[in-house]
């Protein structure tokens, strides 16, 4: 457990943040951290790959490599899966799954591959107990992985268990909420949070249509020095090597890191429901007296600071742009329209445009008679978003969330600056 190689996968877009993050987290550099297609390499030891579940913020996952070689068919797999020393990690009175993933392999059946990977596991079981350990799809105690590529092959045990997206404090949700390893990447893109240094920009921060609280809950938790992953459970917990003494004391030491809320952390939406939400997500995730949270209209909400700050913001669609703001008429029309466009089936009717179009006219032009001096970076993946603004984009950043192609769009506000609220 002294050298290991793993491997984290995030989406596509955020590997150098993730890499930073590694680094802020370990110290490691040159070939020990990677930087590769949709994740990083990481060279470490048994205690580095506890650490990096426990803080990473825009990992999926922590893999650990186990075995890596070339194959031609599923015997291939099946050969590769049974010189694996599988009983060093778990014991054949746990259950397992598979999980397979494959860019451009040449197998015709990837069912076939992973049930012969799973039959490679539980051989190698029966072979030296005589006990084979069973297989569950829906909660396994063990979570294994094999991806395959054009000709090779690589096996990984899941040191995480669930997502580390799944912080653990969220139970109150509205609908389509922006998943928490995003809402990092999207405060790491916009450099309010640097990953390397483990620090934040002394400015304020705002989401005017916060939701059920993701943004403002990773920055408060960021800016505090709170782990990510301080109120859930992993993966390892299950695995041989897993010493509960030691996790104690690395979490005790975690808490133990929590700083000041020197930085103010601002949450607005016109939805009270979803304010309460809010409130009560950040009561368990602990920064409850780090962020301040308002019900108010993003179309009229007045700058919550004097001092200009960033905006971070997933916009509204859909039926929440009913929720966002005054200008909210027409939604079933502009949903239908915006979702069709966001899988790229067509750009939807003009009703279906001048609806978004007028909801998004109308901030801008809040925004530039209200808060000029602050940045605003917005997630979507409406590449027309900055027309639709009538704004000029400063930067725009590739991101994926999930499977949709989406910009991180910057905008520098300036204007005439009214009171603050």
């Amino acid at each position: 457990m002294n050298q290991l190689t793993l491997f984290l996968p995030c989406a596509a877009g955020v590997e150098g943040f993730l890499a930073d993050e590694v680094h802020g987290l370990t110290g490691l550099v040159g070939s020990d951290l990677l930087t590769v297609r949709a994740g990083v390499r990481v060279r470490t030891d048994w205690a580095g790959a506890l650490r990096l579940n426990l803080y990473s913020r825009l990992a999926q996952r922590v893999l650990i490599e186990l075995a890596h070689g070339p194959y031609r068919d599923a015997e291939d797999l099946y050969r590769l899966g049974s010189g694996v020393a599988w009983e060093e990690w778990f014991t054949p009175r746990q259950s397992f799954r598979i999980e397979l993933t494959a860019q451009h392999s040449p197998l015709q059946s990837l069912n076939f591959a992973t049930l012969r990977v799973k039959d490679a596991v539980a051989d190698r079981f029966r072979q030296r107990g005589g006990v084979r350990p069973s297989i569950d799809t829906h909660a396994p105690n063990v979570r294994l992985h094999a991806h395959l590529t054009v000709d090779t092959a690589t096996l990984y045990i899941d040191t995480s268990g669930e997502p580390l997206f799944k912080r653990g404090w969220r139970q109150d949700k509205g609908d389509a909420p922006l998943k928490e390893t995003l809402a990092a990447a999207m405060l790491a893109a916009s450099g309010w949070w640097q990953p390397a240094t483990r620090s934040v920009q002394e400015v304020p921060l705002y989401d005017p249509c916060c939701g059920s609280g993701t943004i403002v809950i990773e920055a408060a938790q960021i800016q505090l020095g709170l782990p990510a992953g301080g109120q859930r459970s992993f993966g390892f917990e299950q695995l041989r090597p897993f010493d509960r003494a030691s996790w104690q004391t690395m979490k005790s030491e975690a808490q133990g890191e929590r700083r000041s809320a020197d930085v103010p952390v601002f949450g607005s939406d016109v939805a009270h429901r979803m304010v309460d939400f809010a409130q009560r997500n950040a009561e368990r995730a602990g920064v409850a007296d780090a962020v301040q949270l308002r019900g108010g209209d993003a179309l009229q909400r007045m700058p919550p600071s004097a001092q200009p700050g960033v905006i971070v913001m997933n916009p509204p669609y859909g039926e929440r742009i009913a929720a966002a703001g005054v200008a909210g008429r027409g939604r079933e029309a502009f949903q239908s329209g915006t979702l069709a466009r966001a899988r790229g089936e067509g750009t939807g009717t003009a009703a279906e445009v001048d609806a978004g179009d007028d909801f998004f006219r109308q901030l801008s032009a809040h925004w530039k008679s209200h808060y000029a001096g602050w940045s605003a970076w917005l997630l979507t993946p409406d590449l027309k978003l900055p027309g639709r603004l009538r704004l000029k984009e400063s930067r725009r950043v590739p991101m994926w969330n999930g499977p949709i192609e989406c910009r991180l769009f910057r905008f520098d506000l300036t204007g005439r600056a009214s009171p603050v609220a």
